[in-house]
């Protein structure tokens, strides 16, 4: 541990036991100081190491994340918000110790307003349950990470995901919040209307702050009409290239398609194996789905179809019925499990970039001769109608070069997307993992940023060491 954190936790180590006490009295079996509660709490799904709080509370209302939050900013003890423990930056991790709020239990969905297409939800509800709950209201909410992780944390990270390119990602998304400050104010942003201009646009401070400036405990939503007609699609390559361009053309075309994902030869092997893909190739592949009625998704498909004839695509592999579909994309979920299985024993280091469409190839290619360069496995797949791609590096953490190989190819993975006009995440985040490509990126913006967190949390005590360092 760093001389300064070891400082910073020994320093309020009185603190902590007071509050501890405190929020153990108050909350009773749903205070936990269990070891492996609190280290389950103290680690995503990323490869950074665990560290776990001194006390998770399991909250099931606003009113009870404020009390905690409240008697958390009284001892200056810090708070980490804590959903399904999906994320991949080590946003969970409890760096100095201190409170985790699991909001799991806030998992009700609060109104539905059919004729207006949006809703209101606690945060701990999931995505897959709200569209269970909707199910037979003819609507639904597009946005899928992968992960069935939680519309709380979801809107926290700006997740977004497989429908990005057609429906956006959380930032279009999200209506209003209703957040818990770091004094332990609640405030709500936003509403129901479909525009405003009523002062600054708080709620898309929110979104994406990953916790360092408020805790999250309801989000209002976009909801969307399921489409009359969805089909799906897979199709091969011989060529990464090929695979790509067909995805450049297909955008600048305007073809209004609802997933785009490319897979990799590597990736495609480990998932045929992983989720017995039957009857497709180790080559470069594109998944499709195209949304809307009969004759624009058969339109959609045709026009689609002639520019992957162009770049030597394969006959596309329909999925209609919706076994088929969901056999499909419950395998592109997968992927990053189906990518573990390519070396077992070892960690994965997952990492995004999304760049410009028109400089997706050469970023993708770029990559892949650093990847086959590097000696490493590492799985290429990607949400590319959008410009997002990811790589999962598998490694050993007890070889010292192995994970110096493997942390230099992310360094460089990173560096070449901003140089080409991207960003260094287009949907894991900042976390603990990516701060100094956040200030690569954006330069002096990041010392703004520094200043609305000081602003808004004065004593440091949401989710520190996270997105800026203070």
């Amino acid at each position: 541990m760093p001389a300064e954190t070891a400082a910073a936790s020994a320093a309020s180590s009185e603190n902590v036991a007071r509050v501890v006490s405190i929020l153990t009295q108050r909350f009773g079996e749903r205070a936990s100081t269990a070891q492996a509660v609190r280290e389950q709490h103290g680690r995503g799904e990323g490869y950074q190491p665990t560290a776990a709080p001194d006390l998770v509370v399991f909250a099931e209302t606003t009113e009870e994340v404020a009390e905690v939050v409240s008697t958390c900013a009284a001892h200056k003890v810090p708070v980490i918000p804590f959903g399904t423990g999906t994320s991949l930056e080590g946003h969970v991790a409890a760096l100095t110790g201190g409170v985790s709020i699991d909001v799991s239990a806030m998992n009700q969905v609060l109104e539905v307003n059919d004729e207006d297409l949006d809703c209101r939800v606690q945060a701990g509800v999931t995505r897959k349950a709200l569209n269970e709950h909707l199910r037979d209201t003819g609507l639904f909410f597009p946005i899928d990470p992968g992960a069935d992780a939680s519309l709380g944390g979801m809107a926290a990270t700006r997740a977004s995901g497989t429908n990005a390119v057609r429906y956006g990602t959380m930032r279009e998304n999200v209506m209003g919040l209703t957040v818990v400050l770091a004094d332990g104010r609640i405030i709500k942003t936003g509403g129901r209307a479909k525009k405003s201009a009523a002062g600054y646009d708080l709620t898309r401070l929110f979104v994406g702050s990953e916790g360092t400036l408020g805790v999250i405990t309801e989000v209002q939503l976009k909801l969307y009409g399921i489409p009359e007609a969805v089909s799906s699609a897979v199709c091969q390559y011989p060529d990464l290239e090929s695979a790509v361009n067909t995805v450049i053309l297909t955008i600048q075309s305007g073809i209004p398609v609802a997933r785009i994902e490319l897979l990799d030869d590597v990736q495609m092997k480990a998932c045929v194996d992983y989720s017995d893909l039957d009857g497709f190739e180790t080559k470069p592949t594109l998944f499709f789905e195209f949304h809307g009625s009969q004759a624009s998704v058969e339109e959609q498909a045709e026009q689609v179809k002639a520019i992957s004839d162009d770049f030597g695509g394969s006959a596309f592999a329909w999925s209609t019925r919706q076994e088929d579909r969901s056999k499909l994309w419950q395998a592109r979920h997968d992927a990053y499990y189906a990518a573990m299985a390519l070396g077992p024993g070892k960690k994965g280091m997952a990492t995004d970039v999304c760049v410009p469409i028109s400089k997706l190839a050469d970023c993708i290619l770029d990559t892949k001769r650093d990847v086959e360069e590097s000696g490493l496995i590492a799985p290429i797949v990607g949400h590319v109608g959008d410009g997002n791609y990811h790589l999962v590096l598998l490694f050993d953490p007890d070889d010292a070069d192995e994970t110096k190989r493997a942390k230099d190819l992310v360094e460089r993975m990173n560096h070449r997307a901003i140089a080409y006009g991207g960003t260094c995440t287009g949907e894991h985040g900042i976390g603990v993992g990516k701060m100094h490509f956040l200030t690569h990126e954006h330069g002096e913006a990041v010392a703004v940023m520094r200043t609305l967190k000081q602003a808004m949390d004065p004593d440091n005590i949401l989710n520190p060491g996270k997105i800026v360092s203070l």
